[in-house]
């Protein structure tokens, strides 16, 4: 039985596609509890309110008449109360030793939408980060990821400057972190500089009062400025379009959803020729972005990531050729403009409801802050017929007031006039299907009118060129087959794979249409089963790739997408790794044919479909197998390894297999040496979601080398 399935591991990446056989589809996720959302409708406006002590303690304890609540200065009734802690202070569990040699890090745990505590975007606004600043951002998301992250967090981190595609899908999976934080870097095509300030600058020569040279100098400095500040508020805008589109794909999360916002700040108004302050682009993005957030239940917290800055004279500073007071009038530019961008912060901070974090050297303890502040009350009351007159269209502000002494209340600043519902119900344009599929790959959140499961794997062939081979499963009854001719039936749709790189552009790209045509009884297998389209991208270079695949059906217009994040190391370094699992799921009595050594009378082995879809019964026989590079060979060039299964539940290691020597290797190739193991898929064993880990432990090699993992879920089904 282990022979057989080691020659299919072997040719395995060469299989051509094929429509396939599948058990039952992954059910729909159920939404998340709806009581954690704002509502702004006609009928009830809930709002979430955070209340804290004196030390910045959130307070659990409130009745409803401690608090009251204000629309346009009108009290209102309240007809909800309720208090949300969406802490759960379970530390995600530690990385783990695995043969006493090296620590292996335990497989991210998959979280059904009921299980996610807090939704976190962590932003990265590399548009106005210093040189100075991404520092100490790297070094706090690295904290975060290591040491703060909870289980039960679904946690993203995104930059502002980067392409749509670069956009991180929301993961538990630190590998896809941890690669996104290796992105963050200065950004020389944004606004920020070497440091938090421009340095003062030597004056050669000045000019006489009252001389033309002066006036000269003078209109160039009005038109220097002028052109900082409009390249200030492009720079600002963009940054707030990004968070816009987060928020916007935030809408439908579960959990407590929070943007966390490392910036060096900007600026909300601007200073015109005339020398009074202006309004900007930047406050109409800002209201937007504001009421976007309240009605989308996320709270945007800020971080000036410059610390607390010192706006004196310095070293780097220059007063050559100016005159006292020209020192000071710099210097109180400087003071002034590090206000101003703090100010920014703060407002988005203050009117979305959560907190702003200025002047603080440790971005991690601000960012634990943040982390704190996830618990909050969530009140309601019902509005009057004024609150939406289409007439007024105003915005309506909100005040909340708590009696207790000593409390201390934020909550968001209020939302436009116009219901969720009119929101919803608003007709929009038509779209294309190239701007439907568009969307949904650039989207990072997958879209479900067809579901599709997504199974990524990396590989290499004999002379070590790597590649990508995806296997996607597509529900059959989500298409639509129309009448065909000769009475058979066909559905014709579209599919788009795109593979995008760390840096947000498109490495590679498939866009093909097919035609499935079929009779009655293959089309009564493909609705029930399923099928699988299998592709396969070329990887010129290693790092982090995301893949993103959409499907759209031709006749009903209905899109679905998948997207999955797959690390490609650099065997040409030489270090111990594993390629993706491949897996194949047979009956007991077929297994027990194979290892009699007779042909099983029928055979429902089908890997692409077990190892795209990854559903099984309980009862049945999970075959996996995988490919090792870079092993050490000794003198007579022959491997020394061995495998460890383990199997984890909801985060937690429920199984760990003794170390096993790989025997039987394809030494014709030891550049790739396939290893197969087999688990057994008890009655006894509960439903739901589980990992299977694969640890290779080379023998021969260093020990910060020795061991390398893979890990691959699937579901356990009736």
């Amino acid at each position: 039985m282990k022979k057989s399935f080691l020659a299919l591991v072997c040719a395995f990446w060469f299989v051509a596609n094929v429509f396939s056989q599948t058990p039952n589809p992954t059910p729909t996720p159920q939404p998340a509890d709806d009581d954690d959302v704002v509502k702004i409708s006609t009928s009830l406006i809930q709002v979430d309110v955070t209340v804290t002590d004196k030390s910045g303690k959130v307070i659990s304890d409130l009745k409803p008449e401690e608090i009251e609540i204000y629309e346009n200065g009108k009290k209102q009734d309240i007809s909800n109360f309720s208090f949300i802690s969406n802490l759960k202070k379970t530390p995600v569990p530690p990385v783990e030793s695995v043969n006493g040699n090296v620590n292996v890090p335990v497989p991210p745990r998959n979280l059904n939408s009921e299980q996610v505590r807090r939704t976190i975007a962590l932003v990265v606004d590399d548009l106005t980060l210093s040189f100075e600043s991404v520092y100490f951002v790297r070094r706090a998301l690295k904290k975060f990821v290591d040491e703060q992250m909870q289980d039960g967090d679904l946690v993203a981190i995104i930059r502002t400057g980067a392409g749509i595609g670069a956009l991180q899908q929301f993961t538990t999976d630190k590998r896809q972190l941890y690669a996104a934080i290796e992105k963050v870097k200065w950004n020389p095509a944004g606004n920020g500089r070497i440091g938090a300030f421009a340095p003062l600058e030597s004056v050669t020569s000045l000019p006489q009062t009252g001389s033309e040279e002066e006036d000269s100098d003078t209109l160039q400095t009005d038109a220097e400025s002028e052109l900082n500040n409009l390249r200030e508020s492009i720079f600002a805008t963009g940054t707030l379009g990004a968070i816009n589109f987060i928020v916007r794909g935030m809408q439908d999360l579960p959990g407590r959803k929070s943007v966390m916002l490392l910036s060096d700040g900007f600026r909300i108004l601007t200073t015109g020729n005339s020398g009074f302050l202006e309004s900007s682009r930047v406050l109409e993005s800002l209201r937007r972005l504001v009421d976007l957030a309240n009605r989308s239940s996320v709270v945007i917290y800020t971080m000036d990531a410059r610390g607390l800055q010192y706006t004196g004279l310095t070293a780097a500073d220059n007063t050559d050729g100016r005159s006292a007071e020209q020192v000071e009038q710099a210097l109180s530019n400087r003071r002034a403009e590090l206000f101003d961008t703090q100010e920014g912060l703060r407002y988005l901070a203050q009117q979305t409801g959560g907190i702003s974090v200025v002047n603080n050297n440790d971005l991690s303890q601000g960012i634990s802050r943040m982390l704190d502040d996830q618990s909050y009350y969530l009140i309601g009351y019902q509005p009057d017929e004024e609150t939406f007159d289409p007439k007024t269209r105003r915005f309506n502000k909100l005040a909340v007031k708590v009696i207790r002494p000593g409390a201390r209340v934020r909550y968001r600043s209020g939302f436009f006039g116009i219901s969720n519902e009119a929101i919803a119900n608003k007709p929009t344009t038509n779209l294309t299907p190239a701007q439907q599929i568009n969307n949904a790959l650039t989207s990072p959140f997958a879209v479900n009118d067809i579901s599709l499961r997504l199974n990524a794997l990396f590989g290499a062939d004999a002379k070590q060129q790597v590649f990508i081979r995806s296997f996607l499963h597509v529900k059959g009854d989500n298409l639509t087959f129309t009448e065909g001719a000769d009475g058979s039936k066909k559905a014709v749709f579209d599919v788009v794979a795109v593979s995008f790189g760390d840096n947000g552009m498109i490495v590679d790209e498939i866009s093909k249409t097919y035609t499935i045509t079929a009779k009655d009884d293959v089309l009564k297998v493909i609705r029930t089963n399923g099928f699988v389209y299998d592709f396969t991208f070329p990887i010129k270079k290693s790092g982090a790739y995301q893949l993103r695949v959409a499907l759209r059906d031709t006749v009903s217009g209905k899109v679905g997408s998948a997207n999955q994040f797959v690390e490609v190391p650099n065997l040409k370094k030489e270090r111990l790794t594993v390629s993706g699992i491949i897996l194949e799921n047979i009956s007991l009595k077929e297994w027990q044919s194979r290892s009699e050594g007779k042909p099983p009378e029928v055979s429902l082995s089908d890997p692409q479909t077990a190892t795209s879809l990854r559903q099984f019964k309980r009862g049945t026989i999970l075959n996996f197998g995988t490919q090792v590079y870079n092993a050490k060979l000794d003198t007579t060039r022959k491997p020394n390894l061995t495998y460890q299964t383990r199997i984890f539940r909801d985060g937690k290691q429920i199984f760990e297999g003794k170390p096993q020597p790989i025997s039987g290797q394809n030494l014709t190739e030891p550049e790739r040496i396939p290893v197969t193991s087999t688990l057994s898929l008890g009655m006894e064993m509960p439903l739901g979601e589980y990992v299977l880990q694969m640890v290779i432990t080379d023998n021969l090699a260093k020990e910060k080398r020795r061991v390398a993992s893979q890990f691959v879920q699937f579901e356990l089904i009736q």
